[in-house]
């Protein structure tokens, strides 16, 4: 797993997406937004951490000095209020979103199944 820069986030919010150096770093990405609290990112955490199937990036967004700004963002933005929310990428184009999910679901739709 990546961590997402500060200046990515930014950049992101600017752009309202994220830039190529994301989105062009593999086939399959997934961009993981959360707070570092979420009881379901823990859960999380653990089979992401050992996927390989894509490139995983994610912003623990309460951690950054962006914090209310970025989250304004997401919510108004992206449309979700929620933690984790995950976004599917292939070939540097959105396919699915989600929020939590097990490590069955999370492989369907990364389209490693």
């Amino acid at each position: 797993m990546k961590t997402i820069s500060r200046d990515q986030a930014l950049a992101c919010i600017t752009h309202r997406e994220f830039g190529d150096d994301i989105l062009g770093s593999a086939s399959n990405v997934v961009v993981v937004l959360t707070q570092d609290w979420c009881p379901q990112w823990v859960a999380m955490k653990g089979f992401l951490s050992t996927f390989t199937a894509a490139e995983i990036y994610v912003l623990e967004y309460n951690l950054t000095d962006c914090f209310d700004r970025f989250r304004q963002f997401k919510e108004a933005v992206f449309d979700n209020d929620q933690i984790p929310y995950l976004r599917y990428y292939r070939n540097g184009s959105l396919v699915a979103v989600s929020n939590a999910v097990s490590e069955d679901q999370f492989r369907r739709n990364c389209g490693a199944v």
